[in-house]
């Protein structure tokens, strides 16, 4: 292990560090609008929307990521949709990703007691207003341990995008794995940022989930 071997690669796995936080982000934040909107639709039951929403979830859910960047990346420029390569990172972990939430957000819509949809019906409420202020809360509530997971599960996702050369951090450790031939050293310093990523992430949502179950969220 060559210490003067890992410093000289600091620069190059911050680089790819940052852009793995931000492809995360955004494809989380993508994720969460598009599980979120699936959600309601097939909870309210909104004809043929649903129903398209539903097949999108077995589609999404069901077909790996790294097939879903191939036919992204080199698939659509055939019929003339060319995209870069970071935009096909994030529309194919938003495209995984809404799947993932939109199955947590309908098992924690599923949760809500059936009498506080009637009672919302019974003051006036329209859908709208039942999504917003009786489905939409408690249903979040409960679908926290998912979601988390989700999240989780989303960030280290991002590692597959090195087949189509983003320089996040696993392309930037193969990157230099082809050019120096230092496993140990490079291997190590990947796992050590996606450890600086991910437990302190853990730890947080952790805590999130606990103060949710015991009803303290927000005290």
């Amino acid at each position: 292990m060559d210490l003067t071997v890992i410093q000289a690669a600091i620069p190059k796995f911050v680089a790819g560090f940052k852009l793995t936080l931000w492809m995360s982000f955004t494809g989380i934040l993508g994720s969460l609008i598009v599980g979120l909107l699936c959600s309601l639709v097939q909870y309210f039951k909104v004809p043929i929307i649903s129903k398209i929403f539903t097949g999108y979830v077995e589609l999404a859910r069901n077909t790996p990521l790294l097939i879903q960047l191939f036919f992204l990346y080199y698939a659509f420029p055939v019929i003339g949709w060319k995209m870069s390569a970071e935009t096909c990172g994030f529309v194919g972990l938003t495209f995984l990703g809404g799947s993932y939430m939109a199955e947590a957000f309908s098992g924690g819509f599923a949760g809500i007691a059936p009498n506080q949809i009637d009672a919302g019906k019974a003051i006036g409420m329209n859908q709208f207003q039942l999504a917003r202020y009786v489905v939409f809360p408690q249903g979040l509530s409960l679908s926290v341990p998912a979601l988390a997971a989700n999240v989780i599960f989303l960030i280290k996702e991002t590692s597959i995008f090195s087949v189509i050369a983003i320089p996040e951090l696993t392309n930037t450790a193969l990157d230099l794995i082809g050019i120096y031939y230092r496993s140990n050293e490079y291997l190590l310093m990947l796992v050590i940022a996606y450890a600086i990523i991910l437990i302190p992430l853990s730890i947080i949502l952790t805590i999130l989930e606990r103060r949710v179950r015991y009803g303290s969220f927000g005290n």
